[in-house]
């Protein structure tokens, strides 16, 4: 990847259930591309491995870890926190490593706000509609309405947050948004989308 054969940072974002995780999954099996595995305070989900998903870890062990300046970036989000952590990070990116993360809007603003030395694209995906995006909750919460309705709650304020993010893909077939996401990321592209299509996007998932 062009611009990005030293290292450097691809942010992926997105309101909860848009299949940003998924596509993450996807960009690191490329050579020379890692996940930036987050520390939360959630519970696991089905399937969820400690370690391979996330480090799962107790609330006051976050706060300590806060307290240690241990993480890149970290934020509150539904009640449980994430962090990414600094030291597993930075020593990527010095071996020339590109890391990605699946963080949202508050994170991806601390790391840009940090301006450290190496390339950073941040990329916001849209969901085809507010109704798929309700569908693969509850497929993804295993039918929790409770978690299903927050996570819902949340969606207008997370949507609002795409034009922070240099690339703005709607996920509307996964095979297609992930082509899209690579040649963004091999031409280091930002704001190389149609903006009027996007504003026109988001007003119909506001409807």
């Amino acid at each position: 990847m062009s611009s990005f054969k030293k290292g450097g940072m691809i942010i992926l974002s997105s309101p909860s259930g848009a299949g940003k995780t998924t596509l993450v999954k996807k960009i690191v099996k490329n050579k020379n591309f890692f996940v930036s595995v987050s520390h939360t305070t959630r519970k696991p989900r089905p399937n969820e491995k400690n370690g391979k998903d996330y480090f799962f870890t107790s609330k006051n062990n976050f706060k300590k870890l806060i307290k240690a300046k241990k993480f890149l970036e970290y934020a509150k989000v539904f009640e449980n926190y994430y962090g990414s952590s600094k030291d597993l990070i930075i020593k990527k990116l010095k071996k020339g490593k590109n890391v990605v993360f699946d963080i949202d809007w508050q994170g991806t603003r601390q790391i840009r706000n940090k301006n450290l030395n190496y390339n950073l694209l941040t990329i916001f995906i849209l969901p085809p509609s507010k109704s798929e995006l309700f569908k693969r909750l509850i497929k993804r919460e295993n039918k929790n309405m409770k978690t299903v309705q927050k996570r819902m709650k949340g969606f207008k304020k997370d949507l609002s947050r795409w034009k922070e993010y240099d690339q703005v893909v709607i996920n509307d077939d996964l095979k297609t948004c992930y082509k899209k996401i690579m040649k963004t990321i091999k031409n280091y592209s930002k704001l190389n989308y149609d903006k009027k299509i996007i504003k026109g996007h988001v007003k119909k998932l506001l409807s």
